[in-house]
């Protein structure tokens, strides 16, 4: 039986904004960024945050260039991708994330000014962003 759960990831090569989701309620909420370097997250980490919720599935945002080419960081992206679902054996897809960062960077300035723009709390508002649009794409 599904939960309806989600996990997403906003991949960067620094920090890798998470959030957990809904199916039923198509919202989601971050969790804490992942540090991770040069791309390379701790895996052991993830291990524990997919044992923790038992997504469903996880969404991992896809950076396109607003004229939706791909991008040296896209390639990355779908690497990443690619690892979760060997690694774990989850079922992974990808959401076009153009724009989520800028979106994220907003929605935190309007609640907490400068001192809510940490690379941490973007990376997982970014997720959040990423994780609801899939939602709006596939009720």
């Amino acid at each position: 039986m599904s939960s309806g759960t989600l996990l997403a990831f906003d991949f960067g090569t620094k920090s890798i904004g998470v959030a957990i989701g809904q199916r039923i309620t198509g919202t989601a909420r971050p969790l804490t960024a992942l540090k991770a370097q040069d791309g390379t997250p701790d895996w052991k980490v993830i291990e524990k945050i997919l044992k923790e919720w038992q997504p469903d599935e996880v969404i991992v945002g896809l950076p396109l260039n607003m004229d939706g080419t791909e991008q040296p960081l896209t390639v990355r992206a779908r690497k990443f991708a690619n690892r979760l679902h060997g690694r774990f054996g989850v079922k992974v897809s990808l959401q076009d994330e153009r724009l989520s960062t800028v979106e994220a960077r907003a929605g935190l300035f309007e609640h907490g000014g400068f001192r809510a723009l940490n690379k941490g709390s973007i990376d997982s508002a970014s997720a959040v962003i990423i994780l609801e649009s899939w939602f709006d794409y596939h009720p």
